[in-house]
């Protein structure tokens, strides 16, 4: 795999998104990541997965340099196969943790807000949130699901319609992460949880999570090709590619 590093432990494997040094999401890693929790889910050897990043960034989100130049097929594959990887990860029977290394906004939270457990790197200059609406990009009813599951409706509600990107300590309170450390103890601390988790009966942990997240599921459009139909369709509305390719370039020329 050309985005990711996979370690495996004794009971447990360590998905490290590996993409240049913000890990931004493109149709490679979302086909990497969904192979290999699909290899991992089937693995009984592997009883817990975290997932994580490098250094300063979980990820950045989506690639929306790379994903700007695709045409309408691709794009139409890429938010249907991103949809999928959010159902299969939100799905994801084992336990499941997010050690997350710096920042994770838009992207990088929807992966991160389906694990079980989030412990976040330390620091006011890092971010998390679904801050989909203040990059034009529409939000699925899915995603509004698992926003509200972790922090309740109303504060869900008021951060996804801002946009907002929240600080580490914003969201420990809102409940979006369970813990903030120091940026070079998080994948330590995310190992400490899943160690944990290993020494329960596994049949019983994954009962219970399913039972957990039973209302939560029954809430999701489980058809891939439904939960981001709205965002491709918008995708390709004049106004927004305008605004969109007045980012790209204004971000493109940064980088030069």
């Amino acid at each position: 795999m050309n985005t990711l590093e996979v370690t495996y432990k004794d009971e447990y494997a360590i998905v490290q998104m590996n993409r240049g040094k913000v890990n931004a999401i493109n149709f490679e890693m979302v086909q990497d990541l969904r192979d290999i929790f699909g290899k991992l889910g089937a693995n009984a050897e592997v009883k817990g997965v975290i997932l994580t990043g490098q250094p300063h960034y979980f990820s950045a989100g989506l690639d929306l340099i790379e994903l700007f130049q695709y045409d309408q097929p691709q794009m139409k594959d890429f938010f249907v196969s991103f949809g999928a990887l959010y159902l299969e990860l939100v799905q994801f029977k084992k336990p499941f943790i997010s050690a997350i290394t710096g920042h994770s906004p838009a992207g990088g939270c929807v992966l991160a807000v389906t694990s079980d457990n989030r412990y976040m790197a330390e620091g006011d200059k890092y971010v998390i949130g679904l801050n989909e609406v203040a990059v034009n990009i529409q939000i699925s009813q899915n995603l509004t699901e698992i926003y509200a599951f972790w922090m309740g409706d109303g504060l869900a509600s008021r951060y996804i319609m801002e946009g907002k990107l929240l600080s580490g300590k914003e969201a420990l309170a809102a409940g979006l992460v369970d813990e903030l450390v120091p940026l070079e103890n998080v994948l330590e601390r995310a190992e400490k949880q899943m160690q944990h988790y290993m020494k329960a009966d596994q049949e019983i942990l994954i009962n219970t999570k399913a039972k957990v997240r039973k209302h939560l599921l029954d809430k999701l459009d489980l058809q891939a090709e439904n939960s981001l139909a709205e965002a491709n369709e918008l995708w390709w509305k004049p106004e927004i590619r305008a605004k969109m390719g007045a980012y790209v370039e204004s971000f493109s020329s940064k980088k030069k």
